[in-house]
């Protein structure tokens, strides 16, 4: 198994940075680009953006943030939201990002992933999965910031993604995400076992036992992490050194 990630989550309204509950709630915490730039000065291994407001926009609006972020910070950048075409990934990818996380119009339009996948390559093309349980052992994929239902299993869509084209998967439980409670480990197991490629635990991270639990118990190939960063929970270098111990491989700082 390749090193285990650790990757900030930055949910973005406007130009201020955000956090939310559930998806929900959102409070205002400050400038992206500066805690971008902590995280990188900090051996933060990725940096996810999400446009939180997208859908009411109808398309992504994290150009220049990711125009300014790019000229001082050296390592991969993830940029979800709004994003419905091939033009609109050329358009992310110029301003610096190195991949594009897809939901809502991955939904609507499936073969979407495949022409990203063919035009960039897979490893650019992630598929954004937000999900919530709908009963014992069965879990929804929404959309529009998981205000919208779509009927699919989330399962299921996560292994035809793959089979269209999708090299990754960001998977976010909208049970837990915001709670600090830790991760919908049953969830991340089940779509990483059904799926060949890496899968991204988000949504709920609030202790450094929830990275290790989500990586032993839920199998993620990598964790994205919101909360338990912007507010100082913890440290990027202490994560890795729990997880070292732990016999977790991650990328040494």
């Amino acid at each position: 198994m390749s090193n285990v990630r650790i990757i900030a989550r930055l949910d973005i309204k406007g130009s201020k940075l955000i956090k939310g509950v559930h998806l929900e709630g959102l409070k205002v915490l400050g400038n992206p680009e500066e805690y971008a730039n902590i995280y990188y000065k900090n051996d933060i291994d990725e940096i996810i953006f999400m446009d939180a407001v997208a859908s009411l926009l109808g398309r992504n609006n994290l150009k220049s943030i990711i125009e300014k972020t790019a000229a001082d910070i050296f390592i991969p950048l993830t940029v979800g939201g709004g994003i419905r075409s091939v033009d609109d990934v050329r358009e992310i990818l110029r301003s610096g990002a190195d991949k594009v996380a897809i939901n809502t119009a991955a939904v609507k339009n499936p073969n979407l992933i495949t022409e990203i996948s063919k035009r960039f390559g897979s490893q650019c093309m992630v598929l954004q999965i937000d999900a919530k349980r709908i009963n014992s052992d069965s879990w929804e994929a929404y959309t529009d910031m998981g205000r919208e239902h779509t009927s699919l299993n989330a399962i299921e869509w996560a292994q035809e993604g793959v089979q269209l084209g999708a090299g990754e998967i960001l998977l976010t439980s909208i049970d837990y995400e915001g709670t600090k409670k830790g991760f919908d480990l049953e969830l991340t197991k089940k779509i990483s076992e059904a799926v060949s490629v890496p899968v991204i635990a988000s949504g709920g991270m609030g202790t450094i036992q929830h990275f290790i639990d989500a990586v032993k118990i839920g199998k993620a190939n990598a964790v994205a992490m919101a909360s338990v960063l912007h507010y100082g929970l913890t440290e990027i270098n202490t994560i890795r050194s729990v997880a070292n111990q732990e016999g977790i491989e991650v990328r040494l700082s």
